[in-house]
């Protein structure tokens, strides 16, 4: 099967990790002798587990009525609603509009649509060592120049700040957003300070900009709070989501306040198209995502969870634990380090992984239902393969 997959399907590393899987349940991935501890969760994706039954019941309830029947906002379809309506209801009161795409990459690039469109501007601002996605608009935005040379000339008029820089000057009267992750992911899961989210809004407020908050990491309760920006006192104009949103399925949200969103409605009219946006099984799933989270206070737990990694990740070549409830990062003294606690945490039976652009990180993101007992498994591997380095 290896040799098939490396034939037929496209790779996109030399040495992919190539596990076979046989099925997934709750904190478990497995191959046919061998079960893992998944400490990843689909890279931010499961924040449910595995094989959750009420996902599956919803999906298979939606299923048995119908799958896709119309492009993108033409008919009315229950799902679809029911999961715009719950998210409104949990956001702040100028988030009340929500586009459903068929990922993060796509509401990226849609909010860059759009924040053109209702400013009449084309300069966009983002951070350096940010991670927003790798079609053209979102490669353009993330700032990374390793990555994203080989693809030139991508979108212009973009300038990078230094993610909590005091100097926003960049920002200014020729800026249509600013587009900013809550957590820089890939750069090793940096935290905002305190007054750096709130600066950039008052800025943006100051020179008519948009800001743009890419939650699709953080959001749905990883960080402690239901969106990660609830931290920071800070609401942004657009809020885009993906990844966890729809249980383990593909799904993107476009959040903004409803005036700015009709703008896709006219001069030009179908502003922005999507065949499977919306896609009602995968917002049954959503719906059910979120209602868990909600319902079972996930974000709180997170937090109580991230205590106990910390008290338990504690060995003398971890420099720093970094990160928020179950998004978290382990600081390695160096990328060597890094990338043999990964390969040989995977043998011991203990998916962990890197991150895009920290080589001495080691991204611990698991299912925001994880139990203590597995976390304390998982941490003891983690320790054994340190001691024997």
């Amino acid at each position: 099967m290896i040799n098939k997959f490396k034939k037929f399907q496209a790779q996109i590393v030399p040495n992919p990790l190539s596990l076979r899987i046989e099925k997934a349940k709750g904190s478990y991935i497995f191959e046919k002798n061998k079960k893992y501890l998944d400490f990843v969760a689909g890279v931010s994706v499961c924040n449910l587990g595995h094989s959750n039954k009420k996902i599956i019941q919803a999906v298979s309830n939606q299923l048995k009525k119908y799958s896709h029947v119309m492009v993108y906002g033409e008919f009315i379809q229950e799902p679809s609603i029911k999961l715009c309506e719950l998210l409104v209801k949990n956001l702040p009161k100028n988030l009340n509009s929500v586009y459903l795409t068929n990922s993060g990459t796509e509401a990226v690039e849609a909010a860059l649509k759009l924040s053109k469109r209702i400013t009449g501007k084309s300069k966009i601002v983002s951070a350096l060592n940010s991670y927003h996605g790798s079609t053209h608009g979102s490669l353009s935005v993330s700032g990374y120049e390793k990555r994203k040379s080989a693809y030139r000339p991508l979108l212009p008029d973009i300038q990078f700040i230094k993610f909590n820089s005091e100097d926003l000057s960049s920002i200014d009267k020729n800026t249509a957003c600013v587009i900013l992750e809550t957590f820089q992911g890939g750069a090793g899961f940096i935290l905002p300070n305190d007054d750096f989210l709130i600066s950039v809004k008052k800025r943006c407020e100051k020179v008519g900009a948009l800001l743009i908050l890419d939650e699709l990491q953080t959001g749905l309760g990883r960080t402690g709070k239901l969106f990660a920006f609830e931290h920071y006192k800070v609401s942004p104009d657009i809020l885009l989501l993906g990844k966890a949103l729809g249980g383990g399925f593909p799904i993107g949200a476009m959040i903004t306040e409803k005036s700015k969103m009709n703008q896709f409605q006219k001069n030009p009219i179908l502003g922005h198209i999507t065949t499977f946006g919306g896609h009602p099984v995968i917002s049954a799933a959503g719906f059910e995502t979120l209602s868990i989270i909600i319902k079972d206070d996930l974000s709180r737990k997170s937090i109580e969870k991230e205590n106990l990694f910390r008290k338990l990740l504690i060995h003398p070549l971890i420099k720093e634990v970094r990160g928020k409830g179950l998004m978290l990062a382990l600081i390695m003294k160096s990328d060597k380090i890094a990338n043999q606690l990964v390969l040989n945490s995977l043998s011991k039976g203990l998916i962990i992984f890197w991150l895009l652009y920290e080589k001495k990180a080691v991204r611990i993101t698991p299912p925001l239902t994880i139990t203590n007992s597995e976390i304390k498994k998982g941490c003891k591997i983690i320790l054994d393969v340190l001691d024997s380095m």
